[in-house]
């Protein structure tokens, strides 16, 4: 009798170690190639804060390519949030960094408190903000919510404005075999490759990591998409309001910005362009390398600060010439822009804004005038979001999908219920953010609009559930369907088919509604 429950015994022991193996708790502490961390476990997940992922580029490392870290001995605590990057105040925006400082050059990884898969998916945010502003501590850009669902999410800082492009010519002649000017990409590059090292300590699978950012963010996921420093480190890409076409020609040349550093030095009482004049740049107050140059006055900063350059490593060439000469990585895309999103058409009357379409002119005013009432400040705003956001993010999907690459274009359109007064034109740039977190409710509410605090309804949640479910899908498989979600189509230009989250708050493939428009702003596009 005993020799025959024997085997029954140990097969239910077996059993039940293999059930408790499906919920193995994940330590709070573990080992990278710097040294060891702790984190913080909670609400389901384990919480990675404020790790260095690289030397921070402080004295003699401003304006140099990122370091790698050095270790550290013993645990070092991984509780809280590193400094977000330098840069000029903007008030009420919930994406905008906070508690500043120039050693920046930090990490946040979330993962599943509980898990039994060894290699978990991985998603890596790249914020937004003109690559001026921006920073991983605002509440909408915490990862909990990913991790809570199986993936292990990993946000990133990057240096910002002039700290994040610059040239000057004794930058230049120093260390001649480093990359030059782009050291904000230089640093999203040397974080990707920490994510190589590192992740899978945290059970996160490097071969499965998908890249994903918002405006400036998703500018960068195109510009690393495009570059061949880029390939390999990941595997799928998310953009949202990035746009993809050469809007504004190529980036200047690093001798080009040049120029533009010896006008920020000569403003700041620095001449030449030796090694002296270096040593007086890097030991310029902080606040005077920042000064007022935000998302708002970068126009009026265009004397003295270059943007992106053309370093010929890094940036090659625009993603637009990558895209069309398939020299891109061969990633996954899904793709897409808000229903009332960016534009910066500056054309003085409706003549001139229609001038461009030429002898479709006609045309253009049908389709974006239809009724003729303008007024003309929403007309030309349609046209620039065009040019800017939409029409790009159908580009970005023709292009991936004519080479046989899983392309999804969506649209995002929703206005959550409490705030609909306050944009009745449909979704604003940035404000599907709260909704792919699933971030959406009062705190959020409130700071967008004091005057039009709230909860979130019924119909917010449901919005967020089914987008964040999306974006989830696509970071897991390298597609966004998934049980419980409506259908959505890889895109084709024969169909031309795109996901509308619409301002009803319901989710549908359709062919564009505005296919009329963004024929007429791919005739125009350089």
């Amino acid at each position: 009798m005993l020799k025959r429950l024997l085997p029954l015994t140990m097969a239910i022991s077996a059993a039940l170690l293999a059930t408790a193996s499906v919920a193995a708790p994940a330590s709070t502490i573990v080992t990278i190639d710097t040294g060891q961390l702790q984190g913080a476990a909670g609400d389901g997940v384990v919480a990675f804060k404020g790790i260095p992922f690289a030397e921070q580029p402080v004295g003699d490392l401003r304006w140099r390519p990122p370091q790698k870290a050095k270790a550290w001995t013993g645990v070092r605590p991984a509780l809280k949030h590193g400094h977000d990057c330098l840069q000029a105040e903007v008030k009420g925006d919930p994406g905008m960094g906070t508690d500043l400082g120039e050693d920046c050059l930090y990490l946040n990884v979330w993962r599943p408190a509980e898990t039994s898969v060894k290699k978990l998916p991985v998603m890596v945010w790249i914020y937004g903000g003109g690559l001026v502003n921006g920073g991983t501590q605002p509440a909408i850009y915490q990862g909990d919510a990913f991790a809570r669902e199986g993936v292990v999410f990993v946000s990133l800082n990057y240096r910002l404005g002039r700290f994040g492009f610059f040239a000057h010519p004794a930058l230049t002649a120093e260390h001649r075999a480093e990359l030059k000017g782009n050291y904000a990409y230089m640093d999203q590059l040397a974080a990707l490759q920490w994510v190589q090292r590192n992740i899978a300590a945290f059970g996160g699978d490097p071969k499965q990591v998908t890249l994903f950012g918002e405006s400036a963010g998703g500018f960068s996921v195109h510009t690393l998409i495009a570059s061949p420093m880029g390939k390999g480190l990941f595997q799928r890409a998310i953009v949202e309001s990035g746009g993809g076409r050469s809007t504004e020609g190529p980036a200047p040349t690093v001798a080009a910005a040049e120029a533009t550093g010896l006008a920020f030095a000569k403003a700041n009482g620095v001449e030449g362009g030796d090694a002296a004049a270096l040593a007086k740049l890097r030991a310029l107050p902080a606040a005077a390398v920042t000064g007022n140059l935000s998302m708002f006055t970068a126009g009026a900063n265009a004397l003295t600060y270059p943007g992106p350059v053309t370093d010929g490593k890094l940036v090659v060439e625009s993603p637009q010439a990558a895209y069309l000469g398939r020299r891109q990585a061969k990633v996954a895309l899904m793709v897409g822009a808000n229903g009332a999103d960016l534009g910066f058409n500056t054309s003085k009357d409706m003549d001139a804004l229609m001038a461009p379409f030429g002898a479709d002119k006609a045309k253009a005013i049908a389709a974006y005038d239809p009724g003729g009432v303008g007024p003309f400040a929403r007309v030309r705003s349609k046209v620039g979001m065009d040019q800017l956001m939409l029409e790009p993010a159908r580009f970005d999907a023709a292009t991936f999908a004519a080479q046989g690459l899983p392309a999804y274009e969506f649209r995002f359109d929703y206005v959550g219920d409490a705030l609909k007064a306050r944009s009745p034109n449909g979704a604003p740039h940035a404000s599907e953010i709260p909704y792919v977190f699933d971030k959406y409710g009062a705190p959020y509410i409130a700071m967008v609009s004091p005057t039009h605090s709230g909860e979130a309804s019924a119909r917010d949640a449901a919005v967020a559930k089914t987008i964040h479910g999306y974006w989830l899908n696509f970071a897991k498989t390298g597609d966004p369907n998934g049980p419980g979600l409506p259908n959505w189509p890889r895109y084709a230009a024969a169909k031309d088919e795109l996901m509308l989250f619409g301002g009803d708050g319901v989710a549908a493939a359709t062919a564009d509604p505005l296919k009329a428009r963004m024929d007429l702003t791919a005739s125009i596009q350089k």
